[in-house]
């Protein structure tokens, strides 16, 4: 479910890592906003070569190498982690035979994430590789594109008041949860509204955490010897070197989010319950067909998906 800590739509305990490194957080991304999972993750070998397109133009050589390495990325992830997928799936439908607590809903981020960490390195590994071939002036180029954001998220959300803020966040839950439940009730509505009212403003600290990541970043990719490693860090490590405040405002925001969102989950009317069971049952189809195809494509090649 997305979320966020920062009255942002991003998933909560993942804000951080969705900036870091968004080609691979594209990713999740395109696979819970579509409405056709195997559609999407069947198309990533095209989509995804189209989303870094977006940050450097590759030569055909470079798309060349780029393609092998993305599909020996998908083939491992649809071989080892859309089974794992499957497995949490049926771990949170079994949970919520009975009322949803925090510590669930935490344990599902913290799963989540450990999720994100074992796509996120070997795909790092393999940006890096593409990373040697690509010339300076690809470089300055994909350094601008990041610059170029940072204004844009400025731009869009330190311009807002805080009432706008709060707003932002309550429309941002509820958008999520209707995508889950359908529509809330008046009760769950304002559970909402109280919750990002509860919300300590942090957009400043995101952006400026973000601008520092890029910053940082922009150093390494001129490519100094050693320079893989010193990426391999920025990308890995950056949150724990967080100011111990900062910290506090993320778990507070992160606290107000995850009681709200069990409130709501747990008033689910019946109709709302259906439509949950539903969702989770349709991306647990998906994924089970996704991990088969694997074993039919090993025993017949000509039967691998276009």
């Amino acid at each position: 479910m997305n979320t966020s800590k920062h009255g942002v739509p991003l998933n909560i305990r993942q804000s951080l890592h969705r900036w870091r490194w968004q080609l691979l957080g594209a990713f999740f991304l395109l696979l819970t906003a579509c409405s056709s999972t195997t559609f999407v993750y069947n198309r990533l070998d095209i989509i995804l070569p189209w989303y870094l397109d977006r940050y450097v133009d590759l030569d055909r050589s470079q798309s060349q190498v780029f393609d092998t390495q993305l599909e020996r990325l998908l083939e491992w992830h649809r071989r080892e982690e859309l089974p794992r997928y499957v497995e949490f799936l049926n771990a949170i439908d079994e949970d919520l035979k009975a009322e949803l607590t925090v510590p669930q809903l935490q344990a599902y981020a913290d799963r989540a994430e450990e999720a994100w960490w074992r796509i996120r390195d070997p795909g790092l590994e393999e940006l890096l590789a593409l990373g040697e071939e690509l010339s300076d002036e690809q470089i300055e180029d994909f350094i601008a594109v990041l610059a170029k954001q940072q204004k844009k998220y400025e731009r869009k959300y330190l311009d807002r008041d805080d009432e706008e803020m709060r707003d932002d966040a309550a429309e941002s839950l509820e958008e999520t949860l209707e995508d889950y439940l359908g529509r809330l009730n008046d009760n769950q509505l304002e559970r909402l509204r109280v919750a990002a009212g509860e919300l300590r403003r942090s957009d400043h600290v995101w952006l400026s955490e973000r601008s520092a990541w890029a910053g940082e970043l922009a150093r390494e990719l001129e490519r100094q010897p050693g320079w893989q490693e010193r990426v391999r860090v920025i990308v890995r490590d950056w949150e724990e070197n967080l100011d111990p405040d900062v910290e506090a405002l993320y778990d507070h925001n992160t606290t107000v989010v995850q009681s709200a969102v069990v409130d709501v989950v747990n008033s689910r009317t019946e109709k709302q319950n259906n439509r949950l069971k539903k969702k989770l049952a349709g991306f647990r189809e998906d994924f089970e067909l996704l991990a088969s195809e694997v074993t039919e494509q090993e025993k017949d090649p000509s039967k691998a998906t276009l």
